[in-house]
């Protein structure tokens, strides 16, 4: 009798509270295995303790990792609600290039038509971004940034080989800033985006682990 391996899990982890309630009231019947959502906290440090130490339990030590939630977006003419799959996060600790890209891009355009979905390098900082700073992070080359997706990932590989991904929905651009999240339009826009992205995140976990032929 051949015993079928048990399903690899997904983690998808997030920083604030509104994104993981944005995250939890989302369509979650098309998950093909364990799903947990991880609120890591605000900032790198915490998303770095907070992933090694989910990691480190032994029914996530495989888990497919997605860093996920809200981002300022770098390049002119992007808006709130945009999304943004990262190519690769970076931040002063290391790059981590992302698996499944293109996959997502797909489902996330499929899911949500009308939406501009970028992609490029999503880079971390540990603090909000605003005005020139925003030119200068854009002039290395990233698309969008925020404070937890690298070192989410860049502690996700860390503690072992597994495929990951980050996906950010714009809440603030260049033409666009916000003061703060959830109480203008720009804001509510987002929240609605994120609340619709899990069933790519679902298929893109299934899409890594169908085995080769």
């Amino acid at each position: 009798m051949n015993v079928q391996p048990a399903p690899v899990p997904l983690l998808i982890a997030c920083a604030l509270g509104i994104e993981h309630l944005a995250l939890r009231s989302g369509d979650r019947s098309g998950a093909g295995g364990p799903v947990t959502f991880v609120r890591t906290g605000m900032g790198p440090r915490a998303a770095q303790r907070s992933l090694t130490r989910h990691l480190s339990q032994p029914a996530l030590a495989g888990a497919a990792v997605v860093a996920t939630g809200f981002c300022a977006g770098l390049a002119p003419g992007m808006h709130p609600g945009d999304l943004v799959v990262a190519e690769e996060t970076r931040d002063p600790h290391g790059t981590v290039p992302c698996a499944g890209t293109e996959m997502l891009v797909k489902e996330l355009a499929r899911l949500l038509p009308g939406r501009t979905v970028h992609t490029g390098p999503l880079t971390g900082s540990d603090h909000v971004v605003r005005g020139p700073e925003r030119s200068a992070l854009r002039a290395t080359g990233a698309i969008a940034v925020d404070m937890e997706s690298a070192a989410t990932l860049l502690s996700a590989v860390r503690a072992g080989e597994r495929p990951v991904a980050a996906v950010r929905v714009v809440v603030d651009a260049p033409e666009h800033e916000l003061v703060r999240i959830g109480t203008v339009r720009g804001g509510i826009s987002a929240f609605r985006v994120l609340r619709s992205v899990l069933p790519a995140f679902f298929e893109w976990h299934r899409s890594l682990l169908l085995p080769r032929r």
